[in-house]
């Protein structure tokens, strides 16, 4: 069933079609500075699954700003369910960032974000390496990541 939405609205679940089937995430959070945050969720599917009330309740793979409204207005997405976002979602997620050392390709000095507030932290413990990058990601881009099986620990400059 697809659900057509003038606005889209938080519990949004977002219909990715990729090479490996179509993939899901929710739209949990708006910030006002990066936009609509999805938690995008890895595991794929042949067919549109009838419920989405367990795929929302799993660890997402990664998170990641994207322009949702556009996304949906232009076609290139489908909102196809909302469903309640879970309270272990609800608070906003911290992310990391960094720019990478041109010589290496590695991030020497790591930076944790809030929503709100941005703290180096230099080196990541194990534990922060799981956290998303912050960063707006286009629609060709957030697939090739789905597709490819990326995640925050495998990323390069980590």
């Amino acid at each position: 069933m697809w659900v057509s939405m003038a606005k889209i609205k938080i519990g949004d679940i977002v219909e990715i079609v990729t090479k490996n089937g179509f993939s899901y995430a929710q739209y949990t959070h708006k910030n006002p500075s990066f936009g609509a945050l999805l938690r995008v969720f890895g595991e794929n599917f042949s067919d549109r699954p009838q419920k989405f009330d367990d795929i929302v309740n799993v660890r997402p793979v990664f998170m990641t700003f994207f322009p949702l409204g556009t996304a949906i207005h232009r076609g290139i997405f489908s909102v196809v369910a909302n469903v309640d976002v879970p309270a272990h979602a609800l608070p906003f997620p911290t992310f990391r960032a960094g720019i990478p050392n041109p010589a290496t390709g590695k991030v020497d000095v790591w930076w944790l974000w809030d929503g709100e507030t941005e703290w180096p932290v230099g080196k990541l413990t194990e534990e922060q390496r799981s956290l998303s990058l912050r960063g707006i990601w286009n629609d060709t881009f957030l697939v090739e990541r789905i597709e490819s099986g990326w995640t925050p620990e495998t990323d390069p400059w980590t």
